[in-house]
């Protein structure tokens, strides 16, 4: 592995914005997607979804639920042999992302491992789950795409929060332990099908990876998605051939991938020679998840901007509210906008907001509005 390499916080944060597809969107989702490695998927929407919010300031004219038809199709389920992405646990994280299909092998070792385990949400079947498994494998296979409201079983099952019918428990299950997948939604409803309807047969049909194949793999992953990030030294052990060491300031070490070097090395010359101040004039909005900002330590060495989701933070305790978007101008993270969508009254009304002075954020308040057609 090289030595590491000296840069400034401004040409660290220089590089995060074209590394992270910020400066210069690419054409299409999945472009981003085979960029990124995957897009983290959540179902809340307070002023547009997770996914789209990232993707959005990524994808030339991207629209709402872009990617939920990238992933599904527009009205009816894609074929498999037209799928480019489809959804799953990160086996590292556990939340749901967009993935391209060669993630699919090694996914399948976490899923093997949650057939064993018990776990009202993702583990075995109980023996009412496994019988049950029996016959909606039988109905997909004859019927296609459903729902488990669409499954003739009035039964409750047990969830990690709560109860639920067994249908949807079992659906549950089988979709962690890789025997269904999500075909298509209707809203934020899940039909599941078959995985052969989903994904190409040689991707299916691919030998899966040794366990430390797929760990390498997942690190890499972790590199795509953030581009520059600690990495433990369990970690960095598995990819210390691909990786460049990268120094700023008194900080820890961070490390990109050795492939993003050119970036990185324009970046440092731009900040040094060129005009130190940005030229990059519109403020943009942030997904609260976006990965410019989801590693804290990073986002507080590199930004000096501390910040965290508060959705699922006790009101009392919230410092900045309920879905608040950071802005990012220029080089700087300037504070954040808490918006909330009213559909009815066509709306994007601004909840709280606190901004650096001498940083405008209504055009990017706008751009956000006119996204959500709320304008």
């Amino acid at each position: 592995m090289p030595p590491a390499l000296k840069v400034s916080p401004l040409a660290a944060r220089r590089f995060m914005r074209r590394a992270l597809l910020l400066d210069a969107p690419v054409p299409d989702i999945a472009t981003a997607l085979a960029h990124h490695g995957y897009i983290q998927i959540d179902p809340i929407n307070v002023c547009g979804r997770m996914h789209d919010l990232i993707l959005r300031n990524r994808v030339a004219g991207y629209r709402e639920g872009g990617l939920m038809r990238h992933l599904h199709g527009e009205t009816s389920p894609l074929p498999a042999a037209k799928r480019t992405a489809f959804e799953h646990h990160h086996p590292a994280t556990h939340v749901l992302v967009a993935f391209t299909p060669d993630a699919w092998p090694h996914l399948l070792g976490a899923m093997r491992g949650r057939t064993k385990i018990p776990s009202a949400w993702s583990g075995k079947l109980t023996p009412r789950e496994r019988d049950l498994a029996t016959h909606i494998l039988g109905e997909l296979a004859t019927r296609g795409p459903l729902s488990s409201e669409h499954i003739e079983d009035d039964r409750r099952g047990r969830r990690a929060w709560g109860t639920a019918t067994l249908a949807k428990a079992t659906l549950q299950k089988l979709f962690f332990h890789g025997r269904v997948l999500i075909a298509q939604r209707d809203h934020n409803r899940r039909l599941y099908d078959l995985p052969e309807r989903i994904l190409p047969a040689k991707i299916l049909a691919a030998p899966e990876p040794s366990a430390a194949t797929t760990a390498r793999w997942s690190v890499l992953l972790k590199l795509r998605q953030r581009r520059l990030t600690l990495l433990k030294r369990t970690e960095l052990a598995l990819v210390t051939d691909v990786v460049q060491p990268v120094s700023i300031g008194a900080g820890p070490t961070l490390y990109c991938l050795s492939t993003d070097l050119p970036l990185l090395h324009a970046a440092a010359a731009d900040s040094k020679f060129g005009n130190r101040k940005s030229k990059i004039s519109a403020s943009l909005l942030l997904a609260p998840l976006d990965p410019l900002i989801y590693d804290r330590a990073v986002s507080r060495q590199l930004w000096n901007f501390d910040y965290t989701w508060e959705v699922y933070t006790p009101p009392h305790k919230r410092t900045r509210g309920y879905y608040a978007l950071p802005i990012l101008s220029g080089h700087e993270l300037v504070g954040h906008v808490d918006p909330k969508a009213d559909r009815d009254a066509r709306k994007l009304r601004v909840v709280s907001r606190s901004v650096r002075r001498g940083h405008s954020v209504a055009p990017a308040v706008r751009a956000l509005a006119q996204f959500l057609s709320l304008c």
